[in-house]
């Protein structure tokens, strides 16, 4: 996971919450932190985050992708969580 962008990992972490979100949900969601996201920028992130394994993609229907969390995804940010609590401890 340390391949990857923090932006990247952020579509992770939005894809992981939400249930089979389009990637225009994963967009609009993300944008309530970041001020915009192009589709230029948005969607070859998603294609690589497919490509790496980390998302599966499907179909909703003729124009709409949907976005899913593998089970290599969900161990990435499992292990990347493990990494910044061995440096972070939020919990007080």
């Amino acid at each position: 996971m340390f391949e990857l962008t923090g932006f990247q990992r952020d579509l992770l972490y939005v894809a992981a919450g939400l249930d089979h979100p389009s990637g225009q949900t994963i967009g609009s969601e993300l944008q309530k932190e970041i001020d915009t996201i192009t589709h230029g920028r948005l969607y070859p992130n998603l294609d690589t985050l497919v490509e790496l394994g980390y998302l599966e993609q499907g179909r909703m229907d003729k124009r709409t992708n949907y976005y899913e969390l593998t089970e290599a995804g969900k161990t990435a940010l499992e292990e990347r969580r493990s990494w910044e609590n061995q440096y972070v401890d939020l919990t007080d």
